[in-house]
């Protein structure tokens, strides 16, 4: 796995895409952190580069992210943000670092995000019941009101906020804003007969009105909340959408450079829970088939193969419990753009 100083990130965010990088002395102690469940080591302050071992490290790291970001000059990165990834206010924070991070170093970000966990403490408080069929949310008009609630508010404006509190630019907007998400019913079973109420499929994506912030260097943070198809008997519906397909679905009508769907799993699992890093779409149809992929994570990986056949470069599912695993991910793999290499699962044609 290739290991990030914060001095090797923080010389490139002053140089960004371009510029050559001046001749500094960096010290400061340093301090990792463990992740129990895939051993990945993050480190959480600045390298000593007192020794040649750490000059050549950091020398090493900043040739790494100067590569990735000339591979990934001007192109686009859609951030699934899930809200089990959302386990503490500190995670939280770095998250929003990680994405004005990337923003002062020229890359064009967007965040979808979810809020699972926030949606069912809000539905257990005001006494709604709901229920999961195949990975999505059965959505009564009564769940998709506190789902509304819930996502366009505090959690689309704390992640909003929080980018903005860290240095960078972000605008909170559902999928009803300007028609930015319009959907049609989507109905759940193998044979397409389950009734899941109002729960949206994503027919067309305002990429206009993406494209627009992006260039004004905003990031739109997307509540996937949609509304019905323009000038559709069901126009005024308001959807319920998987975040994890609404993600998916603007990485490919964006034709994004990558998808990364941070989640609170290492990644895609074999029967033996062991991970799988890399995944072909074709040996992600073979993993549904025997069921060793199931239930929410099936909504993950076929949004992943969907957006890459929609000519994504490459769709990643990773660990978003690991500090900094957006910068990681998208700086760590270079030129060649497959992630660190230290965790979670890359999904390619």
């Amino acid at each position: 796995m290739k290991l990030f100083t914060i001095s090797s990130i923080l010389v490139a965010s002053s140089v960004g895409t371009n510029g050559f990088i001046p001749s500094t002395s960096l010290s400061a102690t340093s301090q990792t952190r463990k992740h129990q469940n895939n051993d990945v080591i993050i480190s959480s302050s600045l390298h000593s580069t007192d020794s040649d071992d750490d000059t050549s490290s950091f020398v090493a790291n900043t040739k790494t992210i100067a590569s990735s970001l000339s591979s990934l000059s001007g192109q686009t990165i859609v951030v699934k943000y899930g809200g089990n990834a959302m386990t503490t206010p500190e995670l939280a924070t770095l998250f929003c670092e990680d994405i004005a991070t990337l923003q002062k170093l020229g890359l064009r970000i967007v965040v979808v995000h979810g809020g699972g966990p926030m949606i069912n403490a809000m539905l257990e408080k005001v006494g709604v019941e709901s229920r999961f069929e195949g990975g999505m949310r059965v959505s009564t008009p009564e769940v998709v009101d506190v789902a509304a609630m819930v996502l366009c508010g505090k959690v689309n404006k704390n992640i909003s906020g929080g980018i903005v509190l860290a240095g960078g630019h972000a605008l909170g907007l559902s999928g009803r804003d300007d028609g930015l998400l319009r959907c049609e019913k989507l109905w759940g079973g193998e044979d397409g007969s389950l009734d899941l109420g109002n729960v949206g499929q994503v027919k067309t994506v305002n990429t206009e009105l993406i494209n627009e912030l992006l260039d004004a260097g905003i990031t739109p943070v997307i509540a996937p909340i949609g509304m019905g198809c323009k000038d559709a008997d069901d126009e005024a519906v308001v959807y319920n959408i998987n975040a994890d397909v609404a993600a998916g679905r603007i990485a490919g009508e964006l034709r994004a450079a990558r998808v990364l769907f941070l989640t609170d799993i290492a990644g895609v699992l074999d029967k033996e829970m062991k991970l799988m890093d890399r995944l072909s779409c074709d040996d992600i149809d073979g993993l549904i088939g025997d069921e060793t992929i199931t239930g929410g994570m099936i909504p993950k990986v076929t949004y992943a193969t969907d957006a890459v056949k929609l000519g994504v470069q490459g769709a990643f599912i990773t660990d978003g419990r690991v500090p900094h695993a957006l910068l990681n991910e998208v700086l760590a793999g270079g030129e060649e753009g497959l992630g660190s290499g230290g965790g979670g699962t890359v999904v390619t044609l």
